[in-house]
């Protein structure tokens, strides 16, 4: 039974992504300001099922397609500058400044770090910096968006779509800030470990997307300015 529960969360980056697909097929009309939201998750889809097909046929593979890493990679730029761009496109003006400067610090993390630290095409490994940085950067995002509300004094707001996107991204980057930071140190320690630390990145992502498809059931026919 627990081998089973492990293969399910093996390919959860896949199965737990239609979940806010399947709720998109029922509630085609969503706000405008979803649109980046909708472009993560179609592409998360397709990046995800390519990094499972590879892990699940790796010995039919040549050697130079045999690493899914780097699709990791590509993964956390299309997850933050979608929802970079779904943060500044949030109507309101509050914070306005430092939502739009983030992707600047982003871009110059990126130069400098696979420019003197890392590979971004590297097949050994994961790029733990990379992952680390987006999720901070995606954390502050998330703390911008409580600040505001919690400004305003508004009640509806927290009901509302955008108030689930953010509230299940806020739970998938604190979570797996730490798993990002630690999770190559511990594969060199304990492997078994390291595996259970990407379990909990599973579990954490699935969360996400089921808040991500919360946000698409309740959002249509609302309107809602932040």
């Amino acid at each position: 039974m627990g081998e089973i529960l492990l293969l399910i969360l093996d390919y959860s980056e896949v199965w737990a992504t239609l979940i806010p697909l399947i709720i998109l097929l029922f509630r085609k009309e969503q706000p405008s300001n979803l649109k980046p939201v909708i472009v993560y998750v179609w592409l998360a889809l397709f990046i995800n099922i390519l990094i499972d097909l590879i892990m699940g046929f790796k010995a039919y593979l040549p050697a130079w397609l045999q690493s899914n890493n780097p699709y990791y990679n590509v993964l956390s730029l299309v997850r933050f500058f979608c929802f970079s761009i779904f943060f500044i496109k949030l109507p309101g003006d509050s914070f306005i400044s430092i939502r739009r400067v983030l992707p600047v610090i982003s871009l110059a993390f990126l130069v400098i770090n696979f420019g003197f630290f890392e590979k971004f095409f590297d097949s050994d490994r994961l790029s733990g910096n990379l992952l680390s940085a987006e999720a901070y950067l995606l954390l502050i995002y998330c703390l911008l968006f409580y600040l505001a509300e919690l400004r305003k004094e508004s009640v509806e707001l927290f009901s509302g779509p955008y108030f689930w996107v953010v509230t299940g991204l806020s739970i998938y980057v604190v979570v797996n800030f730490f798993v990002f930071l630690f999770y190559l140190p511990m594969l060199n320690v304990n492997l078994n470990l390291s595996v259970d630390m990407w379990n909990v990145h599973n579990i954490a992502y699935i969360i996400f997307c089921i808040f991500i498809a919360k946000a698409f059931y309740v959002s249509p026919g609302h309107q809602y300015s932040i």
